[in-house]
């Protein structure tokens, strides 16, 4: 994967004008306008320095704001997996799903809906994330960081439902069991599958049908607008995630 930023291409563009685009004339092209928003996103710049070779600032972060609130952003995204699991011989809609959170710290001015993940000292927000057997985005949310796994995980199980009809099987670990692993059998009518590595192991351990997901975290790493939490909002978050993604699948 390229941490580098580039322009989208030809190619890249086509692939998702017609989700972006309502043929109203503009001054500045959609085009241009995107390509701003993942510069943004990978180089974690604030919105008011953003580099003299886009639009203003204001222009960007209206559209930024605009797809975030239709959901232009999550069906981009979207797209993007299903395109690339045809492209993989896959079925569109997987079956499995791995679902983890990450704890990551906030900004100062950062307020709304924060708070203390006592078991990793961090204050800040937790990232829910349920992708494919491939480590590709089915759902994700947002939550204070406060928020146990369990509670947090319950967003993600709707927004599983809405992308595939096919889900059979939810891989965790043991902090979603309880409340959450009677939700998935008995109301959702899949199987929950509970992997850990034993307390005594310390680092890293690929864990079977799970590694996909932190592998997926790993990702993320590479944009800088998501070292930390910078936005006001979680909403803004879940966004700035759904671009990070976004530019994963189309390089």
């Amino acid at each position: 994967m390229r941490t580098k930023f580039t322009l989208l291409t030809d190619s890249h563009w086509k692939s998702i004008e017609k989700i972006l685009t309502d043929k109203r004339k503009r001054k500045y092209s959609l085009r241009t306008i995107f390509n701003a928003i993942l510069w943004i996103c990978r180089t974690g710049s604030q919105w008011r320095n953003l580099s003299s070779d886009f639009p203003y600032w204001q222009i960007v972060y209206y559209y930024f704001n605009k797809w975030k609130k239709a959901g232009v952003l999550e069906q981009v995204m979207l797209k993007m997996v299903r395109k690339e699991r045809i492209d993989q011989g896959r079925n569109y809609a997987p079956s499995v799903s791995a679902i983890d959170s990450q704890s990551i710290k906030k900004t100062g001015f950062v307020s709304i809906e924060t708070g203390i993940d006592g078991g990793k000292h961090i204050n800040g927000r937790k990232r829910h994330l349920a992708v494919d057997s491939l480590g590709l985005p089915i759902a994700i949310s947002v939550s204070g960081a406060n928020i146990h796994d369990s509670i947090g995980g319950f967003d993600l199980l709707w927004k599983i439902e809405k992308v595939s009809h096919r889900m059979k099987l939810i891989r965790t670990d043991k902090a979603y069991q309880g409340e959450f692993s009677d939700m998935v059998e008995n109301y959702y009518k899949w199987k929950m599958e509970i992997t850990q590595k034993p307390p005594t192991v310390r680092g890293f351990v690929p864990q079977k049908g799970r590694w996909q997901v932190e592998r997926s975290f790993a990702w993320l790493n590479n944009f800088r607008r998501l070292s930390k939490d910078y936005e006001r909002l979680p909403e803004s978050s879940v966004a700035f995630i759904q671009v990070a993604f976004i530019s994963i699948l189309l390089k």
